[in-house]
């Protein structure tokens, strides 16, 4: 599968590590009648990066940036070069690659120049095609090319089809700048220099495969600024774009308020154009982009030249291809809870056909009018200044009606595209998805010179087959077709898939936001395993589509038994980053704890789930019979400790943690306080803080009752469930928890706000108790009255002032608070307090029980490394080194010798 509605099962993959290799597999693949796909990062949305036969995958060895010149502004790169790697070597020399679709993180050059990619950045720079050079390619007959202008190595038999045809060629494709469909033959005529180069863009993997490419390189702006424009609605937003062409944009991009799932920062209005300036100063690009306000007609606007603001804006209109996957239901569902929440789930399919900009507004009228014919629903967005409109429908596309309209539907807007002098793709290529169509647009001469061009490249038609030339229909294929139509038997709510772990599966549309070898901004966790490991099934993507293809049966035959699905998911840190850092939602960590549940139901488990999966028991038995100091002395004796270890089934690299040897609970007690009754707030002592880090709690009993608040603890015995969910002990999970819920009765009952100190618990309480117990009332009532230690704070002593600290903060935020709690509150709280800096993003990687598992260490250490470790290791001197989360804390005593400390012993020890 890709980023489409295809999918195809391949006899092989192969991951060539030079051209040689690729050579080699076309002869075999040609002496056999074995079709070949060659493929990047997988995010194409027509189907072109699908296919039967051998795949090819450029991304795991031909991804390099061979050489940079930047006096010639040109690089030569392989075809798995991921497109953010390119821009930032070429960064230093004030240098840019044009195109930047908004898969740039993780797209890759080959896939861009077999879709002739575009992005938002065309109005300046132009397409894929207008910004390569020279092409290295190995035809369908094993010859090796050198594409360029002229005719010298290009394909023997190709000059006479085109001298034969040329009154065609200059009559039979249509004028507009994002004109990607088809065959670009046009590009070989004399007027336009026989630029083989660029008629090779956009063929899509049919015609040849990319072995390397010499790629121009265009000046980046020194400064830019960001002219957000506010229109009532969609259609007067189209309409402006085109008049703001002659301004100079370096942008024109457009999306309405249904796309949005949070407005803040944005100016009033239904719709809005992102229209960037450029400038060798900050003042300068702001004074374009101000000058671009003052000439449009606007409800409201605002300008940023601050970059950090501008990543902040530019990120809602990049996660619109993933936000647009969940329409709001038709009971309303807020927008602001559209991937996340119920509704109708929308498909891509016509995702980018692109009219001349001036025909927008009447287009986008028609369209609009047709979605209505066919009760059917879709949110435009795009590159408004090139007329390229994307848009997800809610096609049904699991039943046959549904699949039906989607036919009629497509041919339908296809006559409209047409109608408005349109073409069908405007950036992401025909694939299966349009190919079909495309008589429709060129007619049937041109389409039959097309297929001549094809048999001259791939004469035996091995190449990519089904796209483009002689494709399959639009509506085969279908990559739902072999999944269950009745709700899978599953032991968590999946509140935000109707109960359906099928839809829930079906979030992950390919965007493979998760494939990026960094983190996308400074506080992103998603996907620390990919990171790691580079490898497509450690991805949330790849994890997802195993799980597709579990449930489809077909190709992982084992079910829940699937060793395949549990290998993926083995290297899941739960660290539950997909959650919010996916534009679709994906919960892997959910998903791998549903998994585990089934997956052993009846068998025997790995050592690692009964000592760890239980250890809130091990640690309440350590605490009744006060053999704290015995633990922890024959955790010291090398011999005892390795067999506990293996015994265990924990990594020897690791030292068990000491266990504490007066808990929490027993100084609570010791002081006096009350165990329960009327208090302003309840302080949840998870096993975290009662039995490793009682110094937390104690410091927040502190920093609390200075601020004001009345303390009280819950009765014994309570505990959020986070290990038995973590381990798919989902059965003993829901046991624990409905125990709390019973001992936390009077507390509910008063509604008081329960304050919880370990992140990963309170992201368990907030989330996990709900989707578990979601039939029970009064789990949801104890999610809602969860707050961290700084949300408290700021609501409940709104007057408080903390001490002043003083001094630079380093450290991580955790991956669960940074998922489900958020940490707006304890960036106020740093800020009030002194603490100044930013926490890096990422995951720790020890994550509970994971680093401690044995097998799993090397990519425990390998996540550390990504971000947290070297925060902390490039720290002044006398910053204070903040981990909230008890795995935080003990990765960086274990790994870097460093203390982390919790927020509240700062302000605690501030106190003093």
């Amino acid at each position: 599968m890709d980023a489409s509605n295809y999918r195809r099962v391949p006899t092989a993959v192969l991951a060539p590590r030079d051209a040689d290799d690729v050579a080699a597999a076309l002869d075999v693949c040609r002496e056999r009648s074995v079709p070949v796909v060659a493929r990047g990062a997988g995010t194409s949305i027509a189907g072109q990066a699908t296919g039967l036969g051998v795949v090819l995958d450029f991304t795991r060895h031909m991804n390099g940036l061979l050489s940079l010149d930047p006096e010639s502004r040109t690089a030569v790169v392989q075809p798995g070069l991921v497109l953010d790697d390119l821009r930032a070597a070429a960064a230093p020399h004030g240098l840019t690659f044009g195109p930047d679709p908004s898969t740039h993180s993780r797209c890759t050059l080959g896939g861009m120049i077999g879709n002739n990619s575009c992005g938002s950045h065309s109005v300046a720079w132009g397409t894929t095609a207008d910004n390569v050079h020279r092409l290295s390619v190995l035809s369908g007959r094993g010859e090796r090319l050198d594409l360029g202008r002229g005719w010298d190595g290009a394909p023997q038999d190709l000059r006479p089809l085109v001298d034969g045809d040329l009154a065609l060629l200059r009559t039979g494709f249509p004028d507009l700048p994002r004109r990607i469909s088809g065959y670009a033959v046009d590009a070989l005529l004399p007027e336009h220099g026989v630029d083989h180069a660029r008629a090779f863009c956009g063929s899509e993997g049919t015609l040849g495969i990319l072995t390397e490419a010499v790629v121009r390189l265009v000046e980046a702006p020194r400064a830019r600024a960001l002219a957000v424009l506010g229109y009532a609605d969609e259609s007067a937003a189209a309409e402006a774009a085109a008049g703001l062409l002659p301004h100079g944009p370096l942008t024109v991009e457009g999306m309405a308020t249904d796309l949005v799932r949070d407005a803040e920062g944005l100016p009033r209005g239904g719709a809005w154009l992102f229209v960037e300036t450029g400038g060798e100063s900050r003042a300068e690009a702001r004074a374009r982009a101000e000058s671009i306000v003052r000439a449009a007609d606007v409800l409201d606007a605002v300008v940023v030249a601050d970059p950090a603001g501008q990543r902040a804006l530019w990120r809602v209109r990049e996660d619109a291809s993933g936000t647009a996957t969940r329409l709001p239901d038709e009971g309303g569902t807020s927008l602001s809870e559209r991937s996340r929440g119920l509704g109708g789930e929308a498909w891509p399919g016509w995702e980018d056909c692109a009219v001349p900009p001036a025909r927008l507004g009447p287009y986008l009228r028609d369209f609009r009018a047709l979605l209505t014919e066919h009760h059917l629903r879709g949110t435009p967005y795009g590159h408004f200044g090139d007329g390229c409109i994307h848009v997800r429908i809610d096609f049904d596309l699991l039943g046959d009606e549904g699949i039906a309209r989607f036919r009629r539907f497509s041919e339908e807007l296809a006559d409209v595209v047409v109608a408005h002098g349109g073409s069908l793709s405007g950036e992401h290529g025909d694939g299966q998805a349009r190919a079909e169509l495309l008589p429709k647009m060129y007619g049937p001469e041109l389409i039959a010179l097309f297929g001549r061009v094809k048999d001259v490249w791939d004469p035996a038609g091995l190449l990519n087959p089904g796209m483009l030339v002689r494709p399959e229909p639009l509506d085969a294929n279908l990559r739902f077709a072999p999944l269950p139509r009745e709700p899978v038997d599953v032991a968590f709510g999946y509140p935000h898939d109707g109960g359906d772990f099928s839809a829930a599966v079906r979030r992950c549309v390919g965007v493979a936001k998760c494939r990026t070898s960094t983190a996308t901004s400074p506080t992103d966790v998603m996907c620390p395993s990919f990171r790691a490991t580079g490898e497509e099934e450690h991805s949330t993507r790849g994890r997802a589509r195993l799980l597709h293809e579990m449930l489809a049966g077909e190709v992982v035959t084992e079910g829940w038994r699937s060793t395949e699905v549990k290998d993926a998911l083995d290297l899941c840190l739960s660290c539950k980053g997909c959650r919010s850092d996916c534009p679709v939602g994906v919960d892997m960590a959910t998903y791998k704890a549903e998994f585990l549940h089934h997956h052993y139901e009846g068998r025997r488990r790995p050592a690692a789930h009964y000592s760890m999966g239980w250890l809130p028991r091990w640690l309440r038995a350590v605490a009744l019979t006060r053999t704290a100091p015995l633990v922890n002395a024959l955790a010291k004796v090398g011999p005892l400790a390795a067999a506990g270890k293996r015994l265990g089934g924990i990594a020897p690299q690791r030292a068990v943690p000491e266990v504490a040897p007066r808990t929490f609970r027993q100084w609570w007690r010791r002081t006096g306080k009350r165990t329960s009754g009327a208090s302003d707030v309840v302080l949840w002592p998870d096993t975290f803080t009662d039995h490793l880090s009682p110094s937390v709690g104690r410091a927040a009993v502190r920093v609390l009752t200075d601020a004001g608040l009345s303390v009280a603890l819950p009765p014994p015995g309570v505990c959020c469930g986070l290990t038995y969910v973590s381990t798919g002990q989902l059965d003993g999970a829901r046991a624990v928890l409905r125990r709390t819920l019973d001992r936390l009765a009077p507390i509910l009952d008063a509604g008081t706000p329960v304050v919880v100190l370990e992140p990963s618990c309170a992201a368990a309480l907030r989330t996990d108790l709900a989707e578990l117990l979601g039939d029970d009332p009064r789990a949801h009532r104890l999610a809602a009255s969860v707050r961290t230690f700084a949300q408290a704070l700021e609501e409940l002593a709104p007057q408080w002032r903390p001490p002043r600290i003083d001094r630079p903060a380093v450290g991580q935020t955790h991956c669960h608070q940074h998922a489900v709690l958020g940490d707006a509150a304890e960036r106020r709280l740093r800020a009030k307090a002194g603490l100044t800096g930013e926490l890096s993003g990422g995951c720790c990687g020890l994550a509970g029980n994971f680093g401690f598992e044995r097998g799993h260490y090397d990519v425990s250490v390998a996540c550390a490394e990504e971000q947290l470790l070297p925060a902390v290791r490039d720290a002044a001197a006398d910053a204070v080194v903040l981990a909230d989360g008890f795995s935080c804390r003990t990765q960086l005593d274990q790994l870097a010798g460093v203390r982390g400390r919790h927020l509240a012993e700062i302000l605690a020890e501030g106190l003093s």
